[in-house]
């Protein structure tokens, strides 16, 4: 029999996708032009709320800066040693899962502005549609990317223990992956209906590659969203590793690094002379655009069988 290759496709698009996990925070945490945009955007009360969620925000990027290094060092670790103890691998995963929430949880400042300007806005007798608007495109995205986003994180972590049963990791996994997908949808398609809202429908529909984008983002990644949810659901029982339908995982991993693959190179190729909101966002704010590496991850697990349980004893 063949002797099985350490290095496949799945153990070299997890090092890639790691690896621009670390770049992009890095990028990120090093760029440091955000200083004293609270004074350049006019001070008063908006300049401090701009300062008070620069600093959240900052302190959680912080966070994820250690993670991305965690998670960088640890698979390098095992690429070149060819192995890693499970006490070592649970160890880091639950630590960079701790992280990453507390990276979400820095986004706390931004929620519990937009949660009293909600409030504030009662005071002025405002339409159901005013209402439902603010509701929608503003508490709601906020709350669940700072509060139930890095909630589920953090009982992930907890259950990320090797004495602990792997039925209640793969479902805490599964849930905390669905709240992803969740809070990518809610934010990204929040701001584009913001835009659409701004200047009219016709925009989009006068450049295809703005309705592409409109269309993948908010219908697009909804869809995902409900059939993430679904695959979540039917993994929650699952006892192994083995019972779960990779083929499943890497179609949603491939469907979500697409999006984020779109939305960047239809900037780069169609949508150059025409920058608004959504790009403004999306390209210059966007943390987590490291995700356009992971169809290098979602490819291979298409194709990805687990290895066979050993048959229990009688």
């Amino acid at each position: 029999m063949a002797e099985q290759k350490f290095y496949t496709p799945l153990k070299i698009g997890l090092l890639a996708v790691v690896c621009s996990y670390f770049l992009f925070t890095f990028h990120a945490m090093f760029t440091l032009s955000w200083i004293g945009e609270w004074d350049r955007l006019g001070g008063g009360s908006f300049g401090t709320m701009i300062l008070v969620e620069d600093i959240s925000a900052t302190i959680g990027l912080v966070f994820r800066f250690a993670a991305s290094i965690l998670a960088f060092a640890a698979v390098v670790y095992y690429l070149i040693k060819k192995n890693m103890a499970k006490s070592t691998a649970y160890r880091v995963l639950r630590w960079t899962a701790v992280f990453e929430g507390i990276y979400w949880f820095g986004l706390i400042a931004t929620a519990g502005y937009t949660v009293i300007g909600f409030g504030y806005l009662f005071s002025r007798g405002p339409t159901l549609f005013r209402v439902l608007d603010s509701l929608l495109l503003g508490v709601i995205p906020t709350v669940v990317e700072a509060i139930v986003l890095p909630v589920s994180l953090f009982i992930l972590a907890f259950k990320l223990n090797p004495t602990k049963p792997m039925k209640a990791i793969i479902k805490w996994a599964s849930i905390t992956g669905m709240l992803y997908i969740m809070v990518f949808w809610l934010v990204n398609s929040s701001i584009w209906v913001g835009v659409a809202q701004n200047k009219g429908m016709e925009y989009l529909t006068a450049y295809p590659e703005h309705l592409v984008s409109f269309i993948v983002t908010v219908f697009g990644l909804a869809a995902l969203t409900i059939y993430t949810a679904y695959f979540a659901k039917k993994s929650s029982g699952k006892e192994t590793l083995q019972e779960l339908k990779w083929g499943s995982i890497g179609a949603i991993t491939l469907a979500l690094g697409m999006f984020y693959l779109w939305n960047y190179f239809s900037w780069v190729f169609f949508a150059g002379d025409t920058w608004n909101n959504w790009y403004a966002w999306f390209l210059g704010h966007n943390m987590d655009l490291w995700m356009l590496a992971l169809p290098l991850v979602g490819l291979p697990l298409l194709f990805y069988k687990s290895p066979k349980q050993p048959p229990k004893a009688q």
